[in-house]
Order: C-alpha cells, then sequence, then structure tokens
C-alpha cells in the first residue's frame, strides 16, 4: 500500500474519533444591536440638521481662538497619554505579527557536537563502554498545513485586536483635544469670575466710602458700613479662588500638553466665540462609522468571533510536516563522506479523543468572550447616542437660559444707565447708582456661567460626534 491511501486512511480514523470530542450544542447568546433600534428622534427634535453638522477634524477651530488652536496641537503632539496609546498599538500590530508567523514554514540550521558513554549492559560491548563523539550539521524543517484554519483564525483575531487598537489610539487624540478644550474653557469662565469679583469689590468699597462720609456727617449708622466691609471681604475672597482656579487650570493645561507648570504661566487669556448647534442629517447610523469606541468596540467582536473559529478547530486533528537532513560522523574529517548523511522526516497527526472537557470549556470561554465583547458593543453604542443626546439637550438649555438672562441682563444695563442719568441731572444719589449696579454685576456673572457651560456643551457634542473622525469599521459575524 502506498504512503498517501495509509494517510487518508489515518485522517479519516481521526475524524471519525473525534467524535469523542464535540462541540455539541456550545453557541455564543449575544447579538449586536442595531443602531436604528435605539429611537433618539424626539429627544433630538427641534435642533436644526445639516448634512455638513459632523464636526471637522479641526474641531476646536470654531471656537476662533488661534492660541487654542495651538495647545490642542501641542497637547497632541506631545502628550504622554497619546504615546502609551501609540506603544498599545505597535505592540497590538507586533502581536498579529507573530500570529502570523506561527503559521508559515520554519527552516533552521544547526551544529552540534555530541559526546555519551553506554554502559555495555545497555547496548553492548560492541558499542558499549567507550566514549563515543558524534559531530553533526542539520537543516531543519517544519510545518503545519493548519487544515482547519486554527492558526488563521488566530491571526484573524490578533489582526482584530490590532485594529481595535489602532482606532483606541485615536479616540485617544479626540479625549485629549476635548480634554485641553474644556480645560481652556474652564480657564476663560475661571478670568470672567475673577473680573466679576474685582467688579463687586470696587462696587462695595464705594459704598463703604460713601458710608463712611454719611456716618462722619451724622446722618448714618454703622449697620450699612458694616454689611459693606463684609460684602467687600466676601468679593476679595471670591476674587481669591477665582485666580487660584486659574492657576489649577494653567497647571492643568500644561500637564496635558505634556509639560511642566512653568509652561501654563505663559497661556494668557481665552479668547472664545461661541460656536452654533447643529446636527448631521444621518443619525445615529452614520455614528458606527465616526465613534471611535464603537469602531473599537466592533473590532473586539470580530476578534473574538475568531477566537471561537480556533477555539471550534482544536476539536480536529492536527498534522505537523518535519523534516531533518544533515551530515553526522564520529571524526570531523568524516562529516563531509558519503556515509555520514542523516535524513529524517514525515508527517505526525495528533488528534484530541479524551480532552477531559478541556476544548469544551475552552470554546464556552470563547464564547463568553464574544458575549462579552457584544455586550461592551451594546454598551458603547447607547452610551454613545446618550452622550449626543445629552450634550444636544444641555445645549439647548443653555441657548435658552442665555437668552433669558440676556434679556435680564440688557433691563438692568438700563435700569443703570438711567440711574446713572437722573444721578448726573441731581435727581439720585451715588448710592442709587450704586445699588443699581449690583443686579448688573450679579446677571454678568451669571451669563458668563451660562456661556461657558454652553462651550463645554459644543466641545461635549463634537467629541460625542466623533470629533471628526471617519473609520471603516467591519460588520461581526453573528454566530459562529
Amino acid at each position: 500500500m502506498s504512503r498517501l491511501p495509509l494517510l487518508v486512511t489515518a485522517l479519516a480514523t481521526a475524524l471519525l474519533a473525534t467524535a469523542c470530542a464535540s462541540t455539541g450544542d456550545i453557541a455564543p447568546r449575544g447579538v449586536m444591536r442595531d443602531a436604528g433600534s435605539l429611537r433618539s428622534a424626539a429627544s433630538l427634535a427641534g435642533t436644526r440638521v445639516s448634512d455638513a453638522a459632523w464636526p471637522s477634524d479641526h474641531w476646536w477651530a470654531a471656537f476662533g481662538d488661534p492660541q487654542l488652536d495651538a495647545l490642542v496641537d501641542e497637547a497632541l503632539a506631545n502628550a504622554p497619554s497619546i504615546e502609551a496609546a501609540d506603544a498599545r498599538t505597535r505592540n497590538a500590530i507586533a502581536q498579529a505579527g507573530l500570529a502570523d508567523a506561527a503559521r508559515k514554514p520554519t527552516l533552521g540550521a544547526g551544529a552540534q557536537v555530541l559526546g555519551a558513554q553506554v554502559p555495555p549492559a545497555l547496548v553492548g560491548d560492541e558499542i558499549g563502554g567507550d566514549f563515543k563523539v558524534v559531530n553533526a550539521l542539520t537543516l531543519s524543517f517544519a510545518w503545519n498545513p493548519d487544515l482547519w484554519g486554527m492558526s488563521r483564525s488566530k491571526w484573524q483575531a490578533a489582526v482584530g485586536s490590532a485594529r481595535a487598537a489602532e482606532v483606541d489610539a485615536q479616540s485617544a487624540r479626540v479625549a485629549l483635544a476635548a480634554n485641553v478644550a474644556r480645560s481652556y474653557v474652564s480657564l476663560a469662565r475661571a478670568f470672567d469670575a475673577l473680573d466679576a469679583a474685582n467688579a463687586e469689590a470696587r462696587r462695595a468699597d464705594a459704598l463703604i466710602a460713601l458710608n463712611q462720609q454719611r456716618i462722619n456727617a451724622g446722618l448714618d449708622n454703622t449697620i450699612a458700613l458694616n454689611q459693606n466691609r463684609s460684602a467687600a471681604a466676601t468679593a476679595r475672597q471670591q476674587a481669591q479662588a477665582a485666580q487660584h482656579d486659574i492657576d489649577a487650570l494653567r497647571n492643568a493645561l500644561a500637564a496635558l500638553l505634556g509639560a511642566g507648570p512653568d509652561r501654563g504661566i505663559e497661556i494668557a487669556r481665552p479668547a472664545l466665540k461661541t460656536p452654533g448647534l447643529a446636527l448631521p442629517s444621518v443619525l445615529p447610523s452614520e455614528l458606527l462609522a465616526r465613534r471611535a469606541d464603537i469602531v473599537a468596540a466592533r473590532w473586539r467582536v470580530e476578534a473574538a468571533q475568531h477566537g471561537i473559529d480556533a477555539s471550534k478547530a482544536a476539536f480536529y486533528p492536527s498534522i505537523n510536516l518535519s523534516a531533518l537532513a544533515g551530515l553526522a560522523a564520529g571524526n570531523l574529517g568524516d562529516l563531509f563522506g558519503s556515509d555520514a548523511l542523516l535524513l529524517n522526516g514525515g508527517p505526525a497527526l495528533s488528534l484530541p479523543i479524551f480532552e477531559g472537557g478541556r476544548l469544551e470549556q475552552q470554546l464556552r470561554s470563547s464564547d463568553a468572550d464574544r458575549d462579552l465583547a457584544v455586550a461592551t458593543y451594546d454598551e458603547t453604542l447607547i452610551g454613545a447616542i446618550r452622550d449626543v443626546a445629552n450634550a444636544v439637550q444641555a445645549a439647548r438649555a443653555m441657548d435658552a437660559q442665555i437668552t433669558s438672562t440676556t434679556i435680564a441682563r440688557d433691563a438692568a444695563a438700563k435700569a443703570h444707565a438711567l440711574v446713572s442719568q437722573r444721578q448726573r441731572a441731581g435727581l439720585a444719589t451715588q448710592l442709587d447708582v450704586l445699588a443699581a449696579q449690583a443686579p448688573l454685576l450679579k446677571l454678568d456673572q451669571q451669563l458668563a456661567a451660562l456661556i461657558a457651560t454652553r462651550r463645554i456643551a459644543s466641545i461635549d457634542l463634537d467629541q460625542a460626534l466623533g470629533g471628526g473622525i471617519a473609520i471603516d469599521a467591519p460588520i461581526a459575524a453573528a454566530s459562529h
């Protein structure tokens, strides 16, 4: 009988024997959610829709502050968090390369000098008892044909993990840009708070001076004086707190840039605009290709699916082909003689018959990994749509409050102007002017806080919409 029929017979026998190790009804349970099933139209209704409303890859430029543009660029170039994300990507790509290398044949060369002395009782007096030396030069070959795709599936799983790591690195860039922008907006708000506190302190000081004049003239007691002294001290405390916030935010920005705190001192007062509010016309379906965390989650589902395929392939027999050719002789002078040729090789068949349940449990573990990846994907998708809704609703709420507060502030400004006119005409006192200034200063402070919150909502929306990246992602298999 020739070798080929023998190999075919052995393989058929092995396949029959593997029935002892069966996948049975082991299967994953998770099913990826459809983005269209997550209704959001009512929550987002009333917001302007535009095909061009997806954020650009430099979305922070909409704030119109060149210093912010420069800070984001500096952070993206120098931040340790980006270096760490890139290192994780390189490691994942290297792991995929290792998995690919494991699929390929190997060829190696070796040189050996072996010495041994074997007791005559084991091998006889002819070769036993003396110390023998063997010199050898060899060339070895090995290859697993991967008949059932186990190595291929492991490689594909590693590729999926590498793709996820690549996308994670993009997500890290979006998150860093958003954190820089948020800290910058907070810095602008701290400067506004400092202005408001200083203005209130000046108003209180002016009132104190007037109170003191009235007391000296016998027209007033010290009640109002002490009240205004308390207000002045409170305003100065608020100014000190605002200055501390400015210093802390400059330090935070410097850290985001990958620099020391002295870099923060160089950051000037922000000069920001407030972007308008608009939503893309295709939402939420296009989030699947624009949110890096969603794309990464989908790649991890894909990788987990290939992990299942690899676990299933382990139930089938494997064949390893190996060969060795070389020269071997007791004396170096005889190493290249005609009698020194050494040949060895052939296929090796390995089949799982009884593994104590190891293969079944490995498959169950792979199925659970995929279910976990699917659940993580679903959670990420739901969270992404929630982030969009939260940002839109926050922006709309701030727009409404800014409108109302602006109306109130304009009215307070007109009232203050009228009292000032009356004071110049001798129909009102400086006390009246300072009293009319109080609600104006308070509304200025409220308006600054609302505008800062509105700007944060714009940043949140840009990040929720993907931060200006568009990535191709796989459609993970529904089952194995």
